[in-house]
């Protein structure tokens, strides 16, 4: 059971259909909102757009991405009911909505959705009272997921899986979410496969052992990520990890060299001050400034890295800044020191087969690639690979992707090393034609740590 919608603030650059990323998209000439890849998609999209068509029309603007999902929503169950399938375990009706537990702030937030959606929803559909209305909101509120494009690079919509909201929460979890988009782009429709919300095991789980998944980013603190829960899904972690605050000490702890630590009030002094520069940098990315924010993020690393502990999630947080912006403007030696950089404080900290890790791995081998640095760039990739194979399945993009890099990359490495006058002439000649390119234009920290579960504005 699915029910997804595209992000508001991207519905022009994503098919609503396959999720898929592209620079040029067929616009639905009837509500001008919906955007598709060409007419296979938009018909296979049309079931779900049919009613959202007119609504929109008749409505005469576009409502947010959480109303345009409940009545999504409510369109599916006026026609098939609250049990769709053999598969289904639970309905939306048993499913928690926490509406009591909201803050006044957020309840004021809520009573102008109900109020939009009554003015989007057609006088022709079903009526619902405003409690059923609130429930579908509060649902999804607190068990809605971030849908990400075809490529796992960006969060581009938000759905519903009503299943997954049976599996709770633990921070250092035995398995994780992942989308798999399915095919929907083949001319023939009896080749398309659904997208489909897969659950999978980060390694072998005992029987009787509960299935869990992380909720919120490990990297956050203990009390940060107690914090989310409560916030977000209005309940008490009280795992391993909070309880015992594991690893909490390297994340934001001081460098030791040859057995001399830092005073307590030097690591202070540096975490303070390297907060306030991720601020100012966070600033310099949205006015998209990218020369002011390597300005910045040097200045600070430059400043704290003698400091702070390479696991320490403010120097983390600036490596990953640096180098995805340095990758960006194509200073690829200075990205790859910083990527890699990053990489190895991730895996002292993350599950060794987290797809953050993964993700990250990948980022990083790619980064040394377009520096040149073939021999580390491979590696990489293969370790993203190996993460990402459990993570993801072997039939997923991302994976296909990867696979067909690291091929490209250990047929380079034997170039390299037969002759590297000839691989380096030959790279130059590709890369003129083909640079190898996985990122965008970069986002906020958070996003390049993007976990599935949706967030609130």
């Amino acid at each position: 059971l699915v029910f997804s919608d595209v992000c508001g603030g991207l519905s022009e650059r994503i098919c609503h259909s396959c999720f898929r990323r592209q620079e040029k998209l067929q616009r639905c000439g009837q509500c001008k909102f919906a955007h598709y890849c060409d007419r296979t998609c938009q018909r296979a999209g049309w079931a779900e757009h049919k009613l959202e068509c007119s609504a929109i029309k008749a409505y005469g603007k576009v409502p947010n991405e959480n109303i345009r999902l409940v009545a999504r929503i409510m369109w599916r169950l006026d026609k098939e009911g609250s049990t769709v399938s053999d598969m289904q375990l639970t309905t939306l009706d048993e499913l928690e909505d926490h509406i009591a537990d909201m803050p006044e702030d957020d309840l004021k937030e809520l009573k102008v959705d109900i109020h939009n959606f009554l003015d989007y929803w057609p006088h022709n559909s079903k009526q619902h009272t405003i409690d059923d209305i609130s429930h579908i909101f509060g649902v999804i509120n607190c068990n809605g997921f971030s849908v990400s494009d075809q490529r796992g690079l960006q969060a581009v919509g938000v759905g519903l899986f009503p299943n997954l909201c049976l599996v709770n929460h633990d921070c250092w979890p035995n398995c994780t979410v992942i989308l798999n988009h399915g095919n929907q782009s083949a001319v023939n429709t009896m080749f398309h496969s659904q997208r489909r919300i897969e659950l999978r095991a980060l390694g072998k789980i005992a029987e009787g052992e509960e299935l869990t998944v992380a909720y919120v980013d490990f990297l956050n603190l203990s009390e940060e990520r107690q914090r989310l829960l409560k916030t977000q899904y209005f309940f008490d972690c009280t795992c391993e990890h909070c309880k015992n605050r594991i690893k909490d000490d390297i994340k934001i702890g001081g460098r030791e060299e040859d057995g001399v630590k830092p005073s307590e009030e030097q690591v202070k002094e540096a975490t303070d001050y390297c907060f306030q520069m991720l601020e100012k940098m966070e600033k310099a990315r949205l006015n998209g400034d990218y020369h002011e924010v390597v300005k910045i993020c040097r200045e600070c690393i430059e400043k704290t890295e003698p400091v702070l502990a390479d696991t320490h999630i403010y120097l983390l947080r600036m490596w990953s800044t640096m180098s995805e912006v340095q990758a960006y403007l194509q200073y690829f030696d200075d990205a790859a020191d910083y990527a890699r950089k990053m990489v190895e404080g991730y895996m002292k900290l993350y599950h060794p087969n987290n797809a953050a890790l993964g993700m990250a791995a990948m980022r990083a081998g790619v980064t040394h690639w377009q520096a040149g640095q073939i021999e580390v760039g491979h590696g990489m990739i293969c370790k993203a690979y190996a993460i990402l194979m459990i993570t993801h399945g072997p039939i997923h993009p991302i994976t296909k992707d990867l696979d067909a890099m690291r091929i490209q990359t250990e047929m380079e490495l034997r170039m390299f090393k037969q002759n590297e006058y000839v691989y380096h002439s030959m790279r130059e000649a590709a890369l003129k034609n083909k640079p190898m390119t996985m990122m965008h234009e970069p986002k906020s920290v958070e996003e390049g740590i993007k976990n599935l579960f949706h967030r609130r504005k």
